[in-house]
């Protein structure tokens, strides 16, 4: 009978005074709830020296390298920050899951549990790409366990003595889809008695990543003019509401046609295309999902917003659409040709994947380090190029 292993992420400070262990690395948002944020720190009192040892989860905007500021001011912003301390324990060492009774079994004594929920006003973890020659900097949604030791909860954090874990809090695609996306238009031209019409529809409102994409095309040319130079491309709209509800519009999939649908003709045509990251890799300033190990990210998946959550605190938001663009043929060759447009907005998100439900998980638990990795063009944090080993 095969069994399936259930991995803990472990990762332990340079001093190997204090230690973290967590069940899993992506958090999911369902819009109704978050699933929270628990794990097990592992504490050496005879290291610590009498100090206590804290454990924050913390929400950050960055945009370029910490080191990196303008006028003294840091392009960084805090929109979540919460911390608690773990010993000595201000409670009973009450947990939240099996997981952590099964860490606590194992681990022992000096084992103590944490348990942190989100606020349901956060945005999901995100990144721009960077330009091939952007090392280092990016502009980022980042998600943070921190567990560090020191006299007061507001000393300074010695690297030495703390651990740094990046998580992920991601979207999946809702298990009920709306109805199929269409859009139509609608020109009329001088000089001619009857009009142009477009209508551009897809076949359901959620796509997947790797998933292509047909688009359904039907022009009804009763005008006199000759339509050509169709175009049907995926755009991915990324808002950055956090500081300045910038706006940027990218092209990542075109297919170009060369149909010409001529006056008093008509074409139903199905179109394809495939939004992938693997042909966008140069270039800069396409939204991407966080990325957490030596594993390729795609691009960003589309964000879900609760009604009644303010969006300005929500960081990155991403959008897709299908675009269908056309010339409307001038009186000679392009002289006075119009361009016709027709916008189809969609969804492209991961499926939900199979949650193993914990009393269906194996007893034997297999320890991973925590290592985070970056998207290109991003350079290692030197705490994360120094990971702790430790046995299992």
């Amino acid at each position: 009978m095969s069994s399936s292993r259930h991995v803990i992420f472990k990762k332990l400070s340079r001093d190997k005074s204090v230690g973290v262990y967590m069940g899993k690395r992506d958090f999911v948002d369902h819009c109704e709830y978050v699933d929270p944020v628990d794990g097990v720190v592992l504490v050496d009192p005879e290291l610590l020296k009498g100090k206590k040892v804290y454990i924050m989860l913390s929400c950050t905007f960055r945009y370029g390298r910490d080191d990196m500021d303008v006028l003294g001011v840091a392009f960084r912003r805090d929109i979540y920050l919460s911390t608690r301390q773990v010993y000595p324990p201000l409670q009973d060492r009450n947990t939240h899951t099996k997981m952590q009774e099964r860490l606590l079994r194992k681990l022992g004594v000096n084992a103590y549990p944490f348990f942190f929920e989100f606020p349901d006003n956060l945005p999901c973890s995100v990144g721009l790409q960077p330009a091939p020659s952007d090392i280092g900097k990016y502009c980022a949604v980042d998600f943070e366990v921190k567990a560090f030791c020191a006299e007061n909860q507001d000393d300074k954090i010695h690297r030495r003595s703390s651990v740094r874990l990046t998580i992920r809090k991601v979207q999946y695609a809702p298990e009920q889809s709306g109805p199929p996306p269409k859009a139509e238009t609608t020109r009329e031209f001088l000089m001619s008695d009857k009009p142009l019409h477009v209508e551009v529809s897809l076949e359901k409102e959620t796509y997947y990543h790797g998933e292509p994409i047909n688009v359904h095309v039907n022009i009804n040319n009763r005008s006199n003019k000759t339509v050509k130079s169709i175009v049907v491309s995926v755009e991915q709209i990324a808002n950055v509401v956090l500081y300045s509800n910038d706006k940027y519009v990218k092209s990542v999939a075109t297919e170009e046609i060369d149909d010409h649908v001529p006056p008093g003709t008509s074409l139903k045509k199905v179109f394809t295309v495939l939004p992938l990251l693997a042909n966008n890799r140069e270039r800069r300033g396409l939204v991407l999902d966080g990325k957490l190990k030596h594993e390729d990210t795609n691009l960003a998946s589309s964000s879900i917003v609760r009604e009644g959550v303010l969006k300005e605190i929500l960081g990155i938001l991403v959008a897709y659409r299908v675009v269908v663009k056309m010339q409307a043929g001038g009186i000679v060759g392009d002289f006075g040709a119009s361009e016709i447009g027709v916008e189809v907005p969609f969804q492209l998100m991961h499926p939900k994947p199979d949650i193993v439900k914990e009393s269906e998980q194996e007893d034997e638990m297999v320890f991973e380090e925590f290592k985070r990795s970056y998207l290109k063009g991003m350079v290692e944090d030197e705490e994360d190029a120094n990971l702790s080993a430790t046995e299992g």
